[in-house]
């Protein structure tokens, strides 16, 4: 297995791949999407390749794709759509404007499930990473799914929020490099009352 970094449109070569990866992921459990989600994917993934920072890394089996992440530089102001308002809610205003505003953010990572077990998340993920904009870099994830958050736990990424305040379970983790990280159990603690 070999792993490719892309930046820009040029992995849109592999776009039908990366849409077969997406649903084998995603529409199995725990995640349990149906197909238009996946297709929805699809659609978007042209409009975020163009994105200032897109970066890819796509696993290869010979001529076959079995794994990938996608990520890109979070623009200023912070976004509103997709599950954004989650994140700005668990961290607030100033943290994310400094937390994540022009940080690395993964946006999707998938693999086959036929090749799971064996690192390839891992590689995918700290492909995407090593060139992260002073080594800042984030993701959100739902705790729907135990064995993601233990995933990046396992890669020394950081959970900074506690679920949503709208119980859709999204939390947000920052990267093993990101300067922000020793301020992060301080922060979850205030954000949840505790101190």
């Amino acid at each position: 297995m070999g792993t490719q970094v892309f930046r820009g449109t040029e992995l849109l070569t592999h776009a039908d791949d990366l849409h077969s990866v997406y649903a084998e992921a995603f529409c199995a459990p725990p995640w349990n999407e149906d197909e238009e989600m996946a297709v929805e994917f699809g659609r978007r993934l042209p409009v975020d390749a163009r994105r200032p920072g897109f970066t890819a890394a796509l696993a290869f089996a010979g001529e076959e794709v079995t794994g990938f992440v996608t990520a890109w530089t979070t623009p200023t102001p912070f976004p509103t759509g997709r599950s954004y308002p989650e994140a700005a809610a668990g961290l607030g205003p100033e943290r994310t404007a400094e937390w994540l505003c022009g940080a690395r953010e993964i946006d999707e990572l998938a693999v086959r499930a036929g090749a799971r077990g064996a690192g390839l998340a891992s590689g995918l993920l700290a492909a995407v990473v090593a060139d992260a904009p002073e080594g800042r870099s984030w993701l959100l994830t739902s705790v729907r799914s135990p064995r993601a958050v233990t995933f990046y736990r396992r890669q020394g990424w950081v959970q900074v929020t506690h679920p949503s305040p709208d119980d859709t379970g999204i939390v947000v983790f920052l990267g093993p490099d990101h300067p922000a990280r020793r301020h992060a159990a301080p922060a979850l603690r205030a954000r949840s009352g505790q101190l």
